[in-house]
């Protein structure tokens, strides 16, 4: 609900501190050009952040979605600054910054700070093609080509603006041993350079797993602060969040402040899975339905069965991952050695 999210809802009594309900607007098209946003969703700054049209549980969120955009260009033309679009029907919701992504399902509502964090990037984001790989965390020629996929699946030109963003899923697919962690720590600084994340949850299935990966994001991003669930109390202030999935589940089932939710969807811009093709789907589906981010898969073996299959997840044809390093390539470019059988008695 917008509650659990930390708004504090009022009736319309002429102030924009928080969430106002029955906002009205003038400009509509109509005989008298007035209407009411169901909700108003205000910045610190007096600015709206989003409107919400909700709509009867017996009707598509899309039937709110037309009205949305009419009243979030009556407030732009009031405020001079467009709001983020929001349409529901109680049961379904979508998100739409129609300045950057097409209209997504979200399970939850943004904080005021996330909203606020969505509209500033309208101006601060920079294309991530453009942003150069740090050399000294990825150098081989394919740790480069594999991050420049990435860059250019989530990004595309949109004249004249410049660019806007695509697609919102990844899937690295790279022998064990190619330097996946170090590749994705690279592809986060990027991400971070140009203003399109400022919080990554890494998610992986075994502590240990949790731990290396701590080590890689200190030694090569010492500036962004990190925590180990597994370890310590997280006071959402870190940038690198590292969990096992049953720690972060927890907490998003059971974890509350004074204010709601202790993460609200939209805490993360980016959520890794390490080892994507295990423990990722059924109950732990939760977890992506729930955090609104791109997400990225890393695996040397994804799976293609049919209730476990890698490429569903990450939106993939089947076959088809973002960018794909094979063993024997990486045995023929003289990285790794080719494995040797053993026979082990029983």
């Amino acid at each position: 609900s917008i509650a659990e999210s930390g708004w504090k809802i009022h009736n319309n009594t002429g102030y924009k501190s928080q969430c106002v309900r029955e906002f009205p607007v003038t400009g509509m098209p109509s005989e008298t050009g007035d209407g009411y946003v169901d909700y108003v969703l205000w910045g610190e700054n007096g600015l709206p952040l989003a409107v919400i049209e909700a709509k009867r549980t017996i009707h598509s969120p899309e039937k709110g979605k037309h009205q949305a955009e009419l009243y979030a260009d009556c407030l732009e033309k009031l405020t001079g600054q467009r709001p983020v679009i929001l349409y529901t029907n109680g049961f379904e919701t979508r998100i739409w910054d129609d300045r950057f992504y097409p209209p997504r399902k979200i399970y939850g509502f943004y904080s005021r700070e996330e909203l606020q964090l969505a509209v500033n990037r309208r101006t601060e984001r920079q294309d991530i093609r453009k942003i150069s790989v740090n050399r000294n965390i990825s150098e081989r020629y394919y740790q480069i080509e594999a991050i420049r996929r990435v860059t250019e699946h989530f990004c595309t030109d949109r004249k004249p603006s410049g660019f806007i963003g695509s697609y919102r899923k990844a899937l690295l697919v790279m022998a064990t041993g190619s330097g996946k962690t170090r590749n994705i720590i690279a592809l986060v600084d990027i991400l971070v350079k140009a203003g399109w994340v400022s919080k990554v949850l890494f998610l992986a299935d075994r502590n240990a797993l949790v731990k290396q990966a701590k080590d890689a994001f200190n030694e090569h991003l010492p500036s962004l602060s990190t925590v180990n669930l597994t370890k310590n109390k997280e006071d959402k202030n870190n940038r690198v969040v590292l969990s096992t999935y049953p720690t972060m589940l927890n907490l998003i089932d059971t974890a509350r402040n004074e204010e709601g939710r202790f993460y609200t969807p939209g805490h993360f811009d980016l959520i890794i899975i390490d080892e994507a093709h295990r423990s990722v789907y059924q109950k732990y589906m939760t977890i992506f339905d729930y955090f609104d981010s791109m997400l990225i898969g890393l695996t040397a073996t994804p799976k293609d069965e049919v209730d476990r299959d890698t490429y569903k997840l990450f939106e993939l044809p089947k076959y088809d991952p973002t960018y794909y390093y094979s063993l024997e390539q990486a045995v023929a470019d003289k990285f790794l050695v080719p494995p040797v059988g053993m026979s082990v008695p029983l």
